[in-house]
């Protein structure tokens, strides 16, 4: 993780932190060599050509990047568009590991 993230990460409000850490120790779980740097002033997971921002907000987390794991069809309403996740700690709470895996590695690989 370059410096510029972990500033961000560092910052984080006690509330979400849970929530972003659960995240992105997912990330790394599915893609252990990804790099972290700061993007669109948000911490963003970077595995080859691949892009995927998270970042902290009132709501929660919000994950930024391609669907292609059929997330947002089985969760319509945690979708804002334009690829765009909005998790909240209470629907996260709902929300199988097994699942945002298969969300985090499906935005990561080809």
């Amino acid at each position: 993780m370059d410096r510029a993230a972990q500033e961000y990460v560092d910052a984080i409000p006690d509330e979400h932190r849970p929530l972003f850490d659960r995240v992105h120790g997912l990330v790394l779980e599915v893609h252990p060599a990804a790099g972290v740097v700061i993007s669109y002033q948000m911490p963003t997971y970077v595995v080859g050509r691949h892009r995927l921002h998270v970042a902290v907000w009132k709501h929660g987390v919000s994950i930024y990047g391609s669907d292609r794991s059929g997330f947002t069809e089985r969760h319509p309403d945690l979708s804002s568009g334009n690829g765009t996740i909005r998790l909240t700690p209470e629907a996260a709470a709902e929300i199988p590991d097994d699942e945002l895996r298969a969300l985090l590695r499906a935005a990561l690989s080809d």
